[in-house]
């Protein structure tokens, strides 16, 4: 297809981005570092962080790595909510040579052990609130060096004694656990400040994250981003919201809300990566789903960009302490990870002024892939035109290229694209095609002006709040449950998260209960993929050779 949404592309921006500027993302990191030194690069419960304390304290955590036997290569990973010390971790992580393994910190014992596995991690810095978690399978993992950070650990002595006792004695946050042998973050920061840190010998082809997805089976594996992806995708960014960072007054700091978790690769390159790249300053918010919270952190300050998933968008907007925010500021929100609903839209145009521009990616598109032009003004529908130095193809079941207006499955090529799945070339061969296009499962259109729409999904993974859920997965962990014969699991339609998990289950033992069902998931999967609904069948559909018709029971919900 002729890049006919080239047209369509605003003042400024150009097609293609010189994306080797830097040659790493540690170049990248050390380069913000040091040029803003003197400014706020984060913003946590009233305490400011410039890029010279993250600059410092990501120094010394990465010398104590060094010293502490890991090598360049080795995998790390970090299973953190959005707290300050997450990004002095990854940076440390970058910095010391070695690969950044993102975890959700919500994983049960069973998602965190297959991971930590998979990705053969040798180190975890991982917040205390979750390290009972780790308990229950450090026997069992590679990962034999475990640093253990607390809320309060950066807020200074007094502060972060208070934090610690508030989340520890009062709110009850931190289970019991016994990790012998662990290192407390300061700790080790503090003991890394006397060390000889070595700056890594890395290029662009080097791996500098492994984002762990569903991929197209729901055995979760790891896209293998590399230095070059990562850095390419932070380019393209920041040349695609030109036209609204031009908004902001000179001299003014770029301030961007991060209320998006740092460990999803959305929030990982929107809100860190590209923060660091333009020197502008992320306000932290550790937990989004708490709308007063996010609020009051809100009014606390003037901000610029805020990249939101639709559900944390509507939920804003629908608050009754909304308007005790003041958005004249806000030159750019971005919605990603779902699709963004025209009746939220409509509200927060209406509300903030300032409109929603959709984009869409995938953690094997470092992510962005699309997005709507950022001084957009109306509801497009669509996920946008294709980013600069990316093209985009729409493919039938055979790979040949669709004619326009026609659906077919939505491929992509660009700097961003990931290497590969993490050790699974089986995997990777499914979805990357001969002439260098990652196929990414979903179905969409594109009109005449280059804008795409998705319009279906070839895999049958299911869309909760922006993160991707597997029925493979859920029904693996179900099958396991005693009294269970046979399970499916599909999407439903949710108002507040866009789908919900359903699933439905053909009992071996009558005596089994949605009670049992729902505690047993719980113990095994993260609240996301947790079912809302649980239905109870005596046989399921299925096609004559026995393969179970997920979408006569998707069609079924209706």
């Amino acid at each position: 297809m002729e890049k006919i949404w080239l047209k369509q592309y605003p003042a400024g921006v150009p097609a293609d981005v010189k994306v080797d500027v830097y040659p790493t993302l540690v170049a990248l990191v050390d380069d913000s570092l040091r040029k803003n030194r003197d400014a706020a690069a984060y913003k946590f419960m009233g305490r400011s962080f410039t890029f010279a304390e993250i600059d410092e304290a990501s120094r010394a955590l990465a010398a104590w790595m060094q010293s502490s036997g890991l090598e360049r290569g080795d995998r790390v990973a970090v299973m953190m909510p959005n707290v300050p010390q997450y990004p002095v971790a990854v940076c440390a992580i970058l910095r010391a040579g070695l690969v950044v393994v993102n975890v959700n910190p919500l994983y049960t014992p069973r998602e965190l052990e297959h991971q930590l596995k998979d990705s053969g991690a040798k180190a975890i810095v991982i917040l205390e609130n979750f390290a009972a978690t780790l308990q229950q399978v450090i026997e069992q993992v590679p990962t034999k060096k475990v640093v253990v950070a607390a809320m309060g650990d950066m807020m200074g002595f007094l502060k972060g004694a208070i934090i610690n006792h508030v989340v520890r004695r009062v709110k009850k946050m931190v289970p019991a656990y016994s990790l012998p042998g662990a290192t407390r973050f300061n700790e080790a920061v503090s003991r890394g400040r006397g060390m000889k840190y070595t700056p890594p010998k890395l290029g662009p082809d080097d791996i500098a994250v492994l984002q762990y997805t569903g991929g197209t089976t729901g055995v979760s594996k790891g896209a293998v981003l590399l230095h070059r992806n990562l850095v390419s995708n932070i380019l393209q960014s920041e040349a695609w919201y030109q036209p609204a960072l031009k908004k902001i007054p000179s001299g003014q700091q770029i301030v961007t809300v991060c209320a998006l978790p740092l460990y999803h690769i959305f929030g990982f390159n929107t809100n860190m990566m590209l923060g660091l790249k333009m020197g502008g300053c992320n306000i932290l918010i550790p937990n989004p789903r708490d709308i007063p919270a996010v609020l009051k952190d809100l009014a606390a300050q003037p901000f610029h960009s805020f990249p939101a998933v639709n559900t944390l968008f509507t939920a804003l907007a629908n608050h009754p302490d909304f308007d005790k925010v003041d958005w004249s500021h806000l030159k750019i929100s971005v919605g990603g990870g779902m699709a963004v609903t025209q009746g939220t839209a409509r509200l927060w145009l209406e509300k903030t002024g300032c409109p929603i521009c959709e984009g869409y990616g995938l953690s094997e598109t470092s992510p962005s892939a699309t997005c709507n032009p950022v001084d957009t003004t109306a509801y497009s529908g669509t996920i946008g035109l294709p980013m600069p130095n990316t093209d985009l193809k729409l493919l039938d079941d055979d790979g040949h290229e669709v004619p326009m207006g026609t659906p077919g499955e939505i491929a992509i090529k660009g700097p961003q694209v990931m290497a590969g799945y993490w050790q699974r070339p089986d995997e990777t061969a499914k979805v990357m095609t001969a002439d260098g296009y990652f196929r990414t499962g979903d179905v969409g259109v594109v009109d005449e002006r280059g804008y795409f729409k998705i319009v279906d999904r070839k895999k049958d993974m299911i869309l909760v709040s922006g993160f991707n859920v597997y029925p493979n997965e859920i029904e693996d962990v179900l099958s396991q449950m005693p009294g269970v014969l046979e399970c499916a699991a599909v999407g439903v339609p949710d108002e507040k998260a866009g789908e919900a998990v359903k699933v439905v289950i053909v009992k071996k033992d009558q005596a089994l209960t949605e009670a049992a069902v729902r505690s047993y998931c719980e113990a095994n999967l993260t609240g996301y993929k947790r079912p809302k609904v649980v239905e109870f069948r005596t046989e399921l559909p299925k096609t004559p050779v026995g393969k179970i018709l997920r979408r006569e029971l998707r069609d079924a919900r209706r």
